[in-house]
């Protein structure tokens, strides 16, 4: 006997909904949940490392109480950071308009660090005009890019 396609569809859609309801897609649910970071400058200090003097340009992460605390559980399971075997689980990248990489973060251990992110320049370098962030869940493998924020107030 011939099946009719409204047959079709209907055990489709059935699987379809079985499929969501039971969580078989995680990341695409986790994706949906999480809103992009929204980065704001806070400020620039200068500091002197190793005899060099730096400036240091500090953001937060405005809507960092949206993350959940186990997105930067330490997660040895999870490739290292370097030498450090229990880095997060969600790693933070900063890079300038162009997408080059400034500087990162492999070891925040709650959200709340999300509020003293920072990158350094040699002083008397000029800064990138705007920066972006990138959270980088690697359990799931998902990425959530910011906003471009300025280097000045």
């Amino acid at each position: 006997m011939r099946s009719k396609p409204v047959d079709k569809f209907a055990l489709l859609l059935m699987c379809l909904v079985f499929a969501v309801s039971v969580g078989a897609f995680p990341t695409v649910r986790s994706r949906l949940l999480l809103p992009n970071p929204i980065l704001m400058f806070t400020g620039a200090e200068p500091v002197t490392t190793g005899g060099k003097s730096f400036i240091r340009y500090h953001y937060e992460v405005f809507n960092r109480e949206s993350y959940p605390a186990e997105m930067f559980a330490a997660s040895p399971q999870l490739p290292p950071c370097g030498k450090n075997t229990r880095s997060s689980r969600t790693w933070v990248d900063i890079y300038d308009q162009t997408g080059k990489r400034l500087y990162g973060f492999c070891a925040l251990g709650n959200p709340n660090e999300l509020n003293s992110i920072f990158f350094a320049m040699e002083e008397g370098v000029v800064p990138p005009s705007w920066i972006y962030i990138e959270l980088d869940d690697r359990q799931t493998d998902t990425k959530y890019k910011s906003n471009l924020a300025e280097t000045v107030l």
